[in-house]
């Protein structure tokens, strides 16, 4: 990873694309290595988080782990799902945090030298070109280590460094171990909230 230590650096984390990115790699996720990882690489001005939740599920599976990263490091940003019938009749639930992140990442930008976006989503090739005109470098972390690839292509080839997921997994992975360790002993005894973390949740 190119970094410089001087770099004001942003990370914006597309919260259910990174889940989905790092189950298609079958790895969990540290969320307090990560944060270690890039507070390495320069002066980490903000670490926000975006994800959606139903209104109707205040104490959902990803709960504990939006009270964790708030109290661990992270700027969380949430919003309410929609929930809608599509053309054949089905129930959708929409929770897209794309605007949220964009806007966040432009007002921002001013006061910082680096933004990484960790997402493959395409929406955001425009928001790299635009942040990079206002001289910004722009980092995206995604993986094309499956089938088919995570990161769009106009995403990667817009940004100033493409950084693969699976890449990170000796830094920013948990132990496997570690994780078979925690669920034999959840069994035995309830689990404290600060216990908590991704890999046991599921993304909305």
């Amino acid at each position: 990873m190119n970094f410089y230590p001087t770099e004001r650096i942003a990370l914006f984390i597309d919260g259910a694309n990174l889940h989905a990115a790092a189950k298609s790699l079958s790895f969990d996720i540290d969320y307090k290595r990560l944060l270690t990882l890039f507070r390495s690489k320069g002066q980490l001005v903000r670490a926000l988080y975006y994800t959606a939740l139903a209104e109707d599920q205040e104490y959902s599976s990803i709960r504990p782990l939006i009270d964790w990263l708030d109290y661990n490091g992270y700027t969380m940003v949430t919003k309410p799902t929609k929930e809608f019938v599509d053309a054949a009749g089905r129930r959708k639930i929409k929770g897209n945090m794309d605007i949220e992140l964009a806007v966040d990442a432009m007002e921002l930008a001013d006061h910082l030298d680096h933004l990484v976006i960790f997402s493959g989503d395409g929406d955001f090739r425009s928001l790299v070109e635009t942040l990079q005109h206002k001289g910004k470098r722009v980092s995206v972390v995604s993986t094309l280590s499956t089938n088919p690839p995570m990161v769009a292509d106009e995403l990667r080839r817009q940004a100033d460094q493409f950084i693969d997921l699976a890449s990170l997994q000796d830094e920013i992975g948990r132990d496997p171990a570690d994780r078979a360790h925690r669920e034999q002993r959840r069994r035995q005894e309830p689990e404290p909230l600060d216990e908590f973390e991704e890999s046991d949740l599921i993304e909305t």
